[in-house]
C-alpha cells in the first residue's frame, strides 16, 4: 500500500484523493470538449460538474457514514477524514443526481440528454477512483485478490462501450440508462470479492442490494423511453 503519494514539511498528498482529482479533472476535460455536439453550453456543463462533484462527496460520505454509524459515533473527529478514503459510491450518485436534477431544471438543459453526455465519463473517473482505492488499502478484495484494479479495468471496458455508443444512439437517455445497468452489473459482480463489505441480506451486502434495485428500474425506464422511441422515430430530451 502507498497511501501516501509525496509529504513534504506541511504539505502531504494522498494517493486516494489525488486519483480522485485526477479522474475528475480528465472527465471534466472530455465531457467540456464533447458538449457541444449534444447542444449543451459548455459554462452550463461546468457549473453542473462542479455541483455534481461537492454533493456527489457529500452523498458519498454521508453514506459511508451511516453504513458505519457505530465507528463515527465513537469517533466523531473522523467524520470528515477523507485522507483513507470512506465514500460510498451509491451515496454520491444519488445526490449528483438530485442536485443536476434541479439545476438542470432551472438551464432547462435536457436530464436525460446531459445524463447521456457526461455518464461515460463518470466510469472513466471511477476507474482512476479505484487505482486511487488500491494504492489507500481501502476497497480491499479477498485472498489477496486486487479487486480494485479489477474494478478499474471493468470501468474502463464500460466507459469504451458508453463513448462508442454515444454516437449510435437511437433515444435521449439510452446511454445513462446503459451506464446505470452495466456499472450496477459490475458492481453486483466485484461484491462477491471485496473482503471489505459485510453481507447484510441473503448473503448479499447493501451494495448488491442498491445494484438490483438500480438495475430493475433502468431497465424498466430503458423499455418504456425505447417503446415511445418507435412510435416517434426521434431522440427526444
Amino acid at each position: 500500500m502507498h497511501p501516501i503519494l509525496l509529504k513534504s514539511g506541511p504539505l502531504t498528498i494522498y494517493s486516494y484523493g489525488a486519483f480522485v482529482a485526477l479522474g475528475f479533472a480528465v472527465a471534466a476535460v472530455l465531457i467540456y470538449r464533447r458538449a457541444a455536439s449534444f447542444g449543451i453550453d459548455k459554462d452550463n456543463i461546468s457549473d453542473l460538474l462542479v455541483l455534481m462533484l461537492v454533493t456527489g462527496i457529500v452523498g458519498a460520505r454521508l453514506l459511508y457514514v451511516l453504513l458505519n454509524f457505530g465507528y463515527y459515533q465513537s469517533n466523531p473527529s473522523e467524520l470528515i477524514n477523507l485522507s483513507k478514503g470512506g465514500l460510498v459510491w451509491y451515496g454520491g450518485f444519488f445526490a449528483a443526481i438530485v442536485s443536476s436534477i434541479v439545476y438542470i431544471k432551472r438551464k432547462s438543459m435536457g436530464f436525460w440528454n446531459t445524463m447521456d453526455l457526461i455518464t461515460p465519463y463518470v466510469a472513466l473517473a471511477q476507474a482512476f477512483g479505484r487505482v486511487g482505492c488500491f494504492f489507500n488499502g481501502c476497497c480491499y478484495g479477498i485472498k489477496n485478490i486486487p479487486i480494485q484494479l479489477y474494478s478499474s479495468l471493468l470501468l474502463v471496458i464500460i466507459f469504451v462501450l458508453l463513448v462508442t455508443w454515444q454516437d449510435r444512439r437511437r433515444f435521449s437517455g439510452e446511454i445513462a440508462l446503459g451506464y446505470c445497468t452495466l456499472y450496477s452489473l459490475k458492481r453486483f459482480g466485484v461484491e462477491f470479492l471485496r473482503g471489505d463489505n459485510p453481507r447484510i441480506f441473503l448473503g448479499l451486502t447493501m451494495s448488491q442490494i442498491i445494484s438490483l434495485v438500480v438495475i430493475i428500474v433502468a431497465v424498466l425506464i430503458f423499455i418504456k423511453k425505447a417503446s415511445k422511441w418507435k412510435e416517434s422515430g426521434t431522440v427526444s430530451k
